[in-house]
Order: C-alpha cells, then sequence, then structure tokens
C-alpha cells in the first residue's frame, strides 16, 4: 500500500496537469532548465569537459524522469495492465523521451563516438517542452483537433507538388538536372519563397510557376484559418472550465 502511495505521488508530480502544487511546478521548471541547457551543446561545433558534464548531468534527469513516467504508466493510461506499460512506451512522447536520451551512447562506446548523428537526437528534447508549458500543451490540443484537416492539406499539397513537378520537368528538361530538382522548384514555389536558383524561361513554365505561387498562398491560409479556429475554441473552452 505504501509502495502504491508513492508511486501516486510520483505521478502527480511528473504529470503538469494533474496536480497544481509546488512539487510539480519545481518540477516542471527542474525539467524545463534541463531540457534548455542540454541544448547548450549543439551551439558548439566540438565537445570539451564542459560539454560532456551538461550531456551527463542532463541524461541523467531524463533517464530519472523516463523511468519514472513508464513506472507510472498504469496512472497515465488509466487501467491496472502490464499492457499499459507497453502502450505508453510505444507512445509518441515515451519515443521521445527515449530518443532525448540516447546521445549519451557516443561517450561511452567506441561505436557511438564514430556516429556522429547520435548527437542530432538531442533536438529531439525540445519536444520534451511540451508537456512542461501550458501555452505548448494547449497548441498541442489544437493540432490534435484539427490534425485530419491537417493531414487532408498536407496530402494536397504533396499531390500538387509532385504534379506541378513533372510538368515543368517535362516542359523544360533542360532546366533540371533530376527529378528531384523539379521537386525541389515546385516545393519552393508552392511556399512562395523562391530563391532564384533555379527558374523556367519558357512562357508555359513561368505560368506553371505563377499558379504554383497563388496555390501557396491559399495553402497557407487554409491551415491558419483551421489553426486559428481551433485555438479560440481551445481558449473558451478552458476559460469554461475553470468558471466553473
Amino acid at each position: 500500500m505504501q509502495k502504491e502511495q508513492i508511486k501516486k505521488r510520483v505521478y502527480e508530480v511528473i504529470e503538469v496537469s494533474s496536480i497544481g502544487d509546488a512539487s510539480s511546478r519545481a518540477y516542471d521548471v527542474l525539467m524545463t532548465t534541463a531540457v534548455i541547457v542540454g541544448m547548450i551543446p549543439l551551439t558548439l561545433k566540438s565537445d570539451n569537459s564542459y560539454t560532456y558534464a551538461i550531456e551527463m548531468l542532463t541524461t541523467l534527469i531524463f533517464v530519472i524522469d523516463y523511468v519514472s513516467r513508464v513506472w507510472t504508466a498504469d496512472y497515465k493510461m488509466g487501467y491496472k495492465s502490464f499492457k499499459a506499460y507497453i502502450a505508453y512506451i510505444l507512445s509518441p512522447m515515451a519515443l521521445f523521451d527515449f530518443l532525448s536520451i540516447v546521445p549519451v551512447i557516443y561517450l561511452f562506446t567506441p561505436v557511438g563516438a564514430s556516429i556522429g548523428l547520435l548527437k542530432l537526437f538531442r533536438a529531439f528534447r525540445v519536444l520534451k517542452l511540451i508537456r512542461y508549458s501550458k501555452t505548448a500543451v494547449v497548441i498541442a490540443n489544437v493540432l490534435r483537433k484539427v490534425k485530419k484537416e491537417l493531414l487532408a492539406v498536407l496530402i494536397l499539397i504533396i499531390i500538387y507538388i509532385f504534379v506541378s513537378a513533372m510538368l515543368i520537368f517535362q516542359l523544360e528538361p533542360d532546366l533540371f538536372a533530376n527529378f528531384f530538382d523539379a521537386l525541389y522548384w515546385a516545393t519552393i514555389s508552392i511556399t512562395t519563397i523562391g530563391y532564384g536558383d533555379i527558374y523556367p524561361t519558357t512562357n508555359v513554365g513561368r505560368l506553371i510557376t505563377m499558379v504554383s505561387a497563388l496555390v501557396g498562398v491559399a495553402v497557407i491560409a487554409l491551415p491558419s484559418g483551421m489553426i486559428t479556429a481551433a485555438y479560440i475554441s481551445e481558449i473558451s473552452r478552458k476559460k469554461s472550465k475553470y468558471e466553473l
């Protein structure tokens, strides 16, 4: 019984949304600080004794956090079963938590030292901030609400990029070394960036570019409207909850 009480208390402290006492707030501050400090090595070209110390300390904190969350997964998932632990371990945020502690491998193994990409896994630590920022939690809830609509828009964008890339690739074959260059052109055109390193020279090619730019404006406006509407709805829901 005592063990179960400790386990429940640990869950209450590590879950930002489950309890608002001083311990939980202090834990959020600690984890937020660890995430920010843990990103410092990515701002340097090479590692030194200070970055190694930062890596060791922050990774230790992240490991404790990860083990604690796995240990209390039955409370998180809402049911008492070994399946709750498996379900949590395979959840997106748990996978990001695991990937955030992977970079420490390169400190201890010769194989890890030769894989520079392991260091880039530190970037996954930024996603941990979603848990410890109330604003980030709201944004995550908003994106979750409109994920189907955003996915539909993304599919339409991908289809349009491929179609326009195929058209321009056939109309101006001398302009592109390969089809990937055509995809690159189509992508920067639909996003209205237009670096100018690749541009069509025929009237038909320019017409396709103009249409892509106009489509890009619509593509930007459509998801923005969806997200804004969902954000306003989420804020209103939270205000109503607090008023009750």
